[in-house]
């Protein structure tokens, strides 16, 4: 089994135009043609195969999103890494650009007092199957958030129970955040930034932006 990669491991390893997500390396390619994109996309197919390693991809016009993981171990690890500088190398052959512009994580977080009561209902009511970590729910065909609980130890009534985790670049996270407080937002708890803001609609609902910095290591050390 690949050991894993820490966050910070992962953020340190000279990979300019591609940023770490929950569990995920990502970045996307400026193709500018589906023709162009599709054929991005066949190399790529052909190193991932040399490398026995298949990043997920998402082909559109005009652009691809590629994220890479080791879904074995449920982390990012140096398979992932080395697939990134292949894939980083054949878009500066076919002179493509890549950046992370406006890319972002969706998480659906359930607080809850009793997990085990709770987590079925979501896995029955959304068709969504366990994941790799005990606490998450996951699309098992891989397009939708990832849901994942977090147990509280004592109710928390004056706060709604389930809020939306948005993982960003830590180099957009503050402009996300201002944009967000300019368009009527308050700011619930700034204390971890720049690992993660809680924020608040006018009528209570609740957003984090989140980091890389926020993802604990997955090794668990």
């Amino acid at each position: 089994m690949a050991p894993h990669l820490s966050p910070s491991d992962v953020h340190g390893a000279d990979l300019p135009d591609w940023r770490i997500f929950p569990a995920t390396l990502a970045t996307v390619v400026h193709t500018g043609t589906m023709i162009t994109g599709v054929e991005f996309v066949s190399r790529i197919m052909q190193v991932a195969e040399e490398h026995n390693h298949h990043p997920d991809v998402a082909l559109s016009y005009p652009r691809v999103v590629v994220t890479l993981t080791s879904h074995d171990v449920g982390a990012v690890t140096e398979r992932d890494v080395a697939m990134a500088r292949a894939i980083t190398t054949i878009a500066e052959e076919m002179e493509l650009a890549l950046g992370l512009a406006d890319f972002k994580v969706l998480e659906i977080a359930i607080d809850a007092m009793d997990l085990d009561a709770v987590r079925p209902f979501w896995e029955a009511v959304l068709g969504y199957v366990p994941g790799s970590r005990p606490e998450d729910l996951v699309d098992p065909l891989g397009l939708r958030p990832l849901v994942w609980f977090q147990q509280m130890d004592v109710p928390r009534p004056e706060r709604n129970s389930v809020h939306l985790d948005v993982h960003v670049p830590e180099d957009e996270a503050g402009a996300r955040v201002a944009a967000a407080l300019a368009a009527g937002g308050r700011l619930v708890d700034g204390g971890a930034a720049p690992s993660f803001w809680v924020l608040a609609d006018a009528e209570g609902n609740e957003a984090c932006v989140c980091t890389w910095r926020s993802e604990p290591d997955p090794g668990g050390a």
